[in-house]
């Protein structure tokens, strides 16, 4: 059985104030993006960091508003690809 969150709280899916396009800052003004334009800078900026200063220096926190198989993704891809064990959720925040 769900916790109150996860059979009631799931309003922000279809909120008209969810992002919808990715939005990349530029000179302090956000602009919209393509997928694969933020996906590539992000891989470019998550490798970068993890290059220079080591897998450690990533941490990942994953979300109640994501699913078990979501939060199990990211947690795979943290200690698999990126190698760090650097995972948490917001509950713990």
């Amino acid at each position: 059985r769900c916790c109150v969150k996860g059979r009631f709280g799931w309003s922000f899916v279809h909120s008209e104030d969810r992002l919808r396009k990715p939005l990349i800052k530029e000179n302090g003004v956000f602009r919209e993006a393509s997928w694969d334009e933020a996906l590539d800078l992000v891989a470019k900026k998550f490798t970068g960091l993890r290059d220079t200063s080591g897998p450690d220096s990533l941490a990942f926190f994953t979300s109640a508003r994501c699913t078990n198989e979501e939060n199990y993704l990211l947690q795979r891809f943290a200690r698999e690809v990126m190698g760090t064990n650097n995972v948490d959720h917001c509950a713990h925040l």
